[in-house]
């Protein structure tokens, strides 16, 4: 017992996503697992973001309201920008899987730099869909997530900063869609060869796609927002997220956007070799 039990642990271990080891981040089950943690990510992220009014006025270019000297801009883009900034220089960017909304703008780091291994394409940087998703956050995503309509300028700071929190997390969960992509090509390079020289888009979309796995996406969801969408201290109830809008959010655009990413990295692969 004791034997099995440590063969299951160092199986186990082999699993772990490890940015260093290449094996270990193109392994669909070790994508798979992570797009799981994600997933609580995100969830918490949006309750944390649910305290608060829609609060209009921080996403507004130069609103009145928040008036920000030589920049142009909303308060989010601003206060991303500055939070960017101090973390490509604590490298974060230097991780394959993180995605700046302002690469244009991000630092050196501080500290010694990580060499990690080449996963993914030469290109892979350029296949950012930050401007997008940022767009879909906030149109889309605020006013499912909010605690109502409704702009409170005492809040302005603690929704910009929540905004960051869930808006990275979506950022990484989407653009995860590389790996999933380079994953998908080298498991069977022939099929998507052909599908990429032909230019068939459809194609591709139709063999990227699992239909049961996104099926137990959106039913693994709506478990976790009723779990952890109401607090079990309240006596009424109040809900702070709701299993239907965090099905929607996947449904109709973490999902689509992810694809969008896989589109986009596949469609260009062939210019590596």
């Amino acid at each position: 017992m004791v034997v099995r039990s440590l063969k299951q642990l160092l199986r186990a271990k082999t699993r772990i996503m490890d940015f260093t080891k290449p094996e270990t981040v193109l392994d669909l089950q070790n994508i798979r697992d992570e797009l799981i943690k994600m997933e609580d990510s995100i969830i918490f992220k949006f309750i944390e973001r649910s305290h608060f009014p829609t609060c209009p006025s921080v996403y507004r270019k130069n609103d009145p309201k928040l008036p920000i000297p030589n920049f142009d801009g909303s308060f989010l883009d601003w206060a991303l920008l500055q939070m960017e900034i101090a973390h490509s220089q604590l490298r974060r960017f230097e991780s394959p899987d993180e995605t700046p909304f302002f690469p244009d703008k991000i630092r050196k780091p501080i500290l010694p730099s990580i060499n990690y291994p080449q996963v993914l394409a030469s290109y892979a940087p350029l296949v950012n869909y930050n401007g997008k998703i940022k767009q879909v956050y906030e149109h889309e995503i605020v006013p499912l997530i909010s605690k109502c309509d409704a702009d409170q300028p005492e809040n302005y700071g603690s929704v910009a900063t929540r905004d960051i929190d869930a808006l990275q997390s979506l950022s990484r969960r989407i653009h995860f869609g590389k790996f999933v992509a380079e994953a998908k090509f080298r498991n069977d390079e022939e099929l998507y060869t052909s599908l990429i020289r032909k230019k068939d888009v459809n194609g591709i979309v139709k063999h990227i796609t699992n239909a049961a796995v996104e099926e137990k996406i959106l039913e693994r969801l709506t478990k976790k927002a009723e779990v952890y969408g109401v607090d079990p201290t309240s006596s009424s109830g109040e809900r702070r997220i709701t299993p239907e809008y965090l099905v929607k959010i996947y449904k109709e655009y973490v999902i689509p956007l992810t694809k969008e990413v896989e589109v986009d990295y596949l469609m260009r692969r062939l210019d590596e070799q």
